[in-house]
């Protein structure tokens, strides 16, 4: 079985305030054995306590965030500039896979400039399969817009066959492909996978008054913007068939996700997904 972990993007903030392994001991509480580990300092401080849970709580580290070249969207250690320090930590704390989280937004811009960035991506992933790491790429919803009818997940998987995916099943299902199609087409890369659930909130009061009003700018507005993300099982997706179809496609990790937690202490948020993976078996 794929083992059940936490994305630590969401306790960010609460490691910048009580420290990183405070926030693994409250994560360990809640009966959750491993972790991803992105938008987080890799300083040595943080990787000592990575370490430290490790030993004291038998956490996992599952996966560590990189870029693969400085740039705006690039958050922490990146492979052009830190490649050795990259796999010190990943021997340090037993891990095997890096993951990209989004691809430049210039690359893409074409079908030229994705082929392109992908090339340097299958490149980085042989040098980190040289050292037993393997690279992985996180898709969003933009993954599926489409250059002369291939999708930029399927032309990364082209160019880049060394690269591994991390599949986000909210921004699959978001993107408007059915995530249980993605599992079945990507069986065999789907090396992690992303549970994070896809909510449709109740249309609010103010865009009906809005459209009663004739203002049809404002209701436009707030009727496209009723998709949350949601703890998992509070939402849409089906995950009784999801997560056995991922396993069946190779993955290593379930990885727990919420990107806004709309006010609610991400621990709660996490508690109630874990409480629902429980339910269902995992």
């Amino acid at each position: 079985m794929a083992e059940l972990g936490v994305m630590m993007m969401m306790v960010k903030d609460q490691v910048a305030e009580q420290g990183m392994f405070a926030v693994l001991k409250k994560i360990k509480d809640l009966d959750i054995n491993a972790v991803e580990v992105s938008q987080i300092p890799m300083s040595e401080e943080n990787t000592a306590d990575l370490e430290r849970a490790i030993s004291e709580l038998g956490m996992k580290v599952g996966a560590l965030s990189v870029a693969l070249k400085p740039g705006p969207t690039a958050t922490g250690d990146n492979l052009e500039e830190h490649f050795d320090k990259i796999v010190s930590d990943c021997r340090r704390l037993g891990t095997t896979y890096v993951r990209i989280g989004m691809m430049p937004l210039a690359a893409m811009a074409s079908k030229e400039a994705c082929e392109s960035w992908a090339a340097e991506c299958e490149a980085a992933a042989q040098r980190l399969a040289a050292e037993g790491i393997t690279l992985c790429y996180h898709n969003h919803h933009v993954d599926l817009a489409q250059f002369d009818g291939e999708r930029i997940f399927d032309l990364v998987r082209r160019v880049a066959p060394s690269v591994g995916f991390e599949v986000d099943l909210h921004w699959v299902q978001r993107g408007g492909m059915a995530p249980l199609d993605m599992l079945e087409q990507y069986t065999g890369v789907c090396k992690i996978i992303h549970v994070k659930d896809f909510r449709v909130k109740p249309l609010p009061q103010e865009a009906i008054d809005a459209l009663a009003s004739g203002d049809r700018e404002t209701f436009g507005r707030l009727f496209n913007d009723i998709v949350q993300f949601a703890e998992v099982g509070q939402g849409n997706m089906n995950w009784p068939a999801l997560l056995p179809a991922a396993e069946k496609a190779g993955a290593d990790f379930f990885f727990i996700e919420q990107d806004d937690t709309y006010g609610r202490d991400p621990f709660d948020c996490i508690a109630d997904s874990r409480a629902y993976l429980t339910s269902i078996g995992y």
